[in-house]
């Protein structure tokens, strides 16, 4: 099997390190099944529609996952920047048609497994079975707590969680992008901003 660039691996081996401890023969195997692939801006890595073939770890850039409406509205699911994972897991684990798109906000370069390397990984070292099933719980929690942010909180509120999760997107993501996470529009966000300015928030 072709392997990636060690160097390029090192950032993902720290992040399963951060869960687990990995021996030289399991970081070894992150080498061979994780392959580093560049997307251009704008470039999709998956599209509405399509089945979901990569699980992406995001070694520098910035992706988007999101789902237009019948309206054409855009609706922002999750960001993913450096040392973060993204992919559509449901159309992933079922084979099924994704209902979004996964799209490159900046050029960026991500180490990809396919589904069926993941459980051949599996197999051959049960310890990353353990790493994953650590990450897609985390991943539920985060949900959860987004989905009851998104029913019981103000815009307001939306978006100071916003900026205290993610301080490092705020000058990086143009505002259409924020208001379409939070699902609002970029003026009312342009609205929220300012009430908050003025009340020293």
């Amino acid at each position: 099997m072709e392997q990636s660039d060690e160097t390029m691996t090192k950032p993902l081996i720290a992040f399963f390190e951060n869960i687990i401890s990995l021996n030289s023969g399991e970081k070894q195997l992150v080498n061979e099944y994780f392959k580093p692939r560049l997307y251009r801006k704008r470039q999709y890595i998956l599209q509405q529609g399509d089945v979901c073939r990569y699980l992406n770890f995001v070694v520098r850039g910035c992706l988007r996952m999101y789902k237009v409406d019948e309206k054409g509205d855009i609706h922002i699911i999750q960001f993913a920047v450096e040392n973060n994972l993204i992919a559509d897991l449901g159309s992933l684990y079922s084979h099924t048609s994704s209902h979004f798109n996964i799209e490159a906000l900046e050029d960026t370069m991500v180490l990809q497994i396919e589904h069926k390397d993941l459980f051949e990984l599996y197999t051959q070292a049960p310890k990353f079975n353990r790493i994953f099933r650590v990450l897609i719980e985390n991943a539920y929690i985060i949900l959860q707590d987004r989905l009851l942010q998104n029913i019981s909180s103000s815009a307001q509120e939306r978006y100071l969680s916003f900026t205290k999760n993610y301080p490092h997107l705020l000058n990086r993501l143009p505002q259409t992008q924020i208001a379409a996470y939070m699902g609002i529009t970029p003026e009312f966000l342009s609205k929220v901003k300012s009430e908050l300015l003025r009340n020293g928030k």
